[in-house]
């Protein structure tokens, strides 16, 4: 199983994808958010990630340790 097809991981990229194409954006640029908007929004970004790395990190314990190497 590629870990990079799980469900989580795939929203997340749609996720980011779709803030950098509004980054990109010079329209939508000119709305803007303050800095504490983003300020909140990279640490749930980072929270996302850092959760992800944690689930796949678990998995492949588990499956490492699932190993018969006897």
């Amino acid at each position: 199983m590629n870990p990079l097809n799980d469900p989580a991981l795939v929203y997340l990229r749609a996720l980011l994808g779709t803030r950098l194409a509004r980054l990109r954006d010079e329209e939508e640029r000119s709305k803007g958010a303050s800095a504490i908007e983003w300020a909140i929004i990279t640490a749930i970004l980072a929270l996302i990630a850092i959760t992800i790395g944690a689930i796949i990190q678990k998995k492949i314990q588990d499956k490492a340790n699932s190993i018969n190497t006897g």
